[in-house]
């Protein structure tokens, strides 16, 4: 399990980063579900891309920008020249992968495989009889263990790629065990199968035989609502929309990347197998696919009434897996609708509804809707009754999203980007657009991490992994965020919105809000248990303060102190009083601007502070100094003070 980077969208222009070359279809295995096998000794090998090919596409495709690889098949070790073409694509890349079926893994590939990037082996069972049922090659498993082993002795990262279907669905979970065992690192690829590359109906049958039941491919490959809303209208991450019935025209000018197959036919993606719609890079230039051939495509393929009157059309759509790349290789028709495709919609929508009942919560504080997602079911028992008041009923304008997961990654070979803070209870990295806040002890000979949260650029959206499951399960938790507080979010994303969080309780008091700002012991508690019957209590500990259109708005919190009454309500800010015990009540007047902003910013709630965290806040607090009056409140535990705040008005 790896942390997800929360990907911002992109503005880069259109230039074949990212390029997926199959070095031959040929294969030792002969899998059941296989849409593309080619016996190992056929004589399609004489057709496919020699190595001086290959060197030139790869160098045509690093000359337009091609930084990273995927290399697949087949079983791409097959090639006798495997090792020279692995050395040649991965050494001048930035990154790459390798999906292999792990049987012709050797020590000396595994030294070369050394290499930083992702090594992905299948495994079609847990045990052998099963794994070599699917494989139809005895002998399959043992060896493709003995792969693995060698990656691990050469000290190669891998990851473990379980393939599901149905003569194996009955081991999954032991499947899911023995890919622990024996990597960090494991996955589990796609849970539904498509049909063949060549349209030959025995080989379709076979492959439909192993499709798993709709419900089976919701329940190993769920749906991530926060994810595909964040995505975008569609909810599918893979495949836009297209404009009318254009077929690929948001697909096309979305991607980065290109596939390249053993044969040197190339298109924008691997499960293009329409002729039509493939260049021949042996009789043309890399550079002319991508920028005319690839492109023309766009608005030349459309699907007509055939689309427009169903998929294009159809209310599942946001919940189908369904593109024209599948359309044809169920029908030979990329405008075909696939009938086991709307059955599996039909089951995710199902999955989505329950999920939103049993698994997601808003609340509402400060002007702001947080989501909370959970792996596990949210009970009206899982937070704290403190929070009941903030509860909402759906999103809202302003929008932050939070989802828990309850295993840590595995991070042994991740680049987590530049560190920019490391002080217990947070190491705090920056990678590209994200954040990644690692949860870190105290004690300096502890290396240990207890919590790996991945933020996007402007933390309003967050995967929380956190050490199991015992404490979300015991219910009654006093944060959202599973943080000792919330206030290391808020008082982050305040700041951009013209907002802070501050050390003082609040009161709506005659439809004004009244601030009383101090650390502990000032007497906030104290204060906030005399307006007990007076007043509407917003909070006794902490306080957010927002500009408005008018001046600024105090709004309550659930961080309560002594007094556990709360209020997610608002009121227009009215005063801001320093609390000072004492013996007599007294209001007076503070003039002095400077100790007015010396006193706020001490009782600042701060995150991990930036340049432009503070730039921000400085000037929200100096907002307030301005344009709101400002006293120190002398007061005793009588309560007549009280009768002297009436005259502030």
């Amino acid at each position: 399990m790896s942390p997800a980077i929360l990907k911002e969208k992109r503005t880069l222009p259109r230039i074949p980063l990212k390029g997926s070359i199959d070095l031959t279809y040929r294969c030792n295995n002969n899998c059941l579900h296989c849409w593309l096998w080619v016996p190992a000794k056929s004589s399609e090998q004489e057709k496919e891309l020699t190595f001086d090919e290959i060197i030139r596409v790869a160098n045509e495709a690093r000359a337009m920008g091609c930084q990273k690889w995927d290399i697949s098949g087949g079983e791409p070790m097959l090639r006798t020249d495997f090792a020279e073409i692995f050395d040649y694509i991965t050494r001048k890349s930035v990154s790459y992968s390798i999906n292999t079926n792990g049987t012709l893994i050797s020590p000396k590939v595994a030294q070369l495989m050394k290499r930083k990037g992702v090594k992905m082996v299948a495994l079609y069972g847990a045990t052998a009889p099963v794994h070599d049922h699917i494989t139809r090659n005895p002998g399959s498993f043992e060896a493709a263990i003995r792969g693995i082993s060698y990656l691990k002795e050469a000290g190669a990262g891998l990851t473990i790629q379980l393939i599901p279907m149905r003569d194996n669905f009955h081991q999954f979970n032991e499947m899911m065990s023995l890919a622990k065992s024996l990597s960090p690192q494991f996955r589990v690829g796609a849970a539904w199968l498509h049909l063949s590359a060549c349209g030959d109906p025995g080989k379709n049958r076979e492959i439909s035989a192993q499709r798993l039941r709709p419900w089976e491919v919701i329940q190993i490959d769920q749906p991530d609502l926060s994810y595909e809303e964040a995505v975008g209208e569609t909810g599918n991450a893979h495949c836009g929309r297209g404009e009318g019935d254009l077929l690929f025209s948001s697909c096309i000018s979305s991607k980065l990347d290109f596939h390249v197959d053993p044969y040197g036919q190339m298109t924008f993606c691997n499960f293009v197998k329409d002729p039509s719609l493939r260049y021949d890079l042996r009789k043309g230039s890399f550079r002319e696919c991508w920028d005319e051939f690839i492109p023309s495509l766009s608005r030349r393929v459309r699907g007509g009434n055939e689309y427009v009157e169903n998929c294009g059309t159809c209310d599942l759509r946001r919940n189908c897996r369904w593109c024209a790349v599948y359309g044809y290789l169920e029908h030979r028709r990329l405008s075909a609708p696939v009938k086991y495709l709307c059955e599996v919609a039909q089951e995710n929508r199902k999955f989505k509804e329950e999920w939103e009942k049993t698994h997601r919560r808003y609340y509402g504080i400060g002007g702001i809707t947080i989501q909370v997602e959970s792996d596990l079911p949210i009970a009206d028992s899982t937070f704290h009754s403190k929070f009941r008041p903030f509860q909402v009923d759906g999103p809202g304008k302003d929008m932050i999203t939070i989802r828990h997961h309850f295993q840590l990654p595995n991070l042994d070979r991740k680049d987590l980007g530049k560190e920019v803070y490391r002080k217990p209870p947070w190491a705090i990295y920056k990678n590209g657009s994200s954040w990644i806040y690692l949860g870190i002890s105290p004690r300096e000979e502890d290396k240990s991490i207890h919590r790996v949260v991945v933020f996007n650029h402007d933390h309003t959206r967050a995967r929380i992994y956190n050490d199991g499951e015992e404490n979300f399960l015991k219910g009654n938790l006093h944060s959202l965020t599973l943080f000792p507080t919330d206030q290391i979010l808020l008082a982050r994303v305040l700041a951009n919105r013209e907002g802070c969080y501050l050390h003082a309780s609040g009161v709506i008091f005659e439809r004004q809000g009244l601030l009383f700002v101090g650390h502990s012991e000032a007497g906030k508690s104290t204060t906030t248990m005399m307006f007990q019957d007076r007043a509407e209590i917003l909070c006794d500990d902490r306080i957010i303060v927002r500009r408005d259109s008018d001046g600024f708005r105090i709004f309550g919190t659930w961080s309560h102190g002594d007094v556990p009454l709360v209020s997610p309500s608002s009121a227009p800010l009215r005063a801001v009083l320093f609390l000072r015990k004492s013996s007599e009540n007294r209001i007076v007047p503070i003039q002095d601007k400077r100790a007015i902003m010396e006193n706020l910013l001490s009782c600042l709630i701060r995150p991990f502070v930036t340049e432009d965290w503070w730039n921000k806040t400085l000037n929200l607090i100096e907002g307030i100094v301005g344009k709101v009056p400002s006293y120190d409140m002398e007061f005793d535990r009588s309560g007549k003070v009280i009768d002297l705040l009436t005259n502030l008005r």
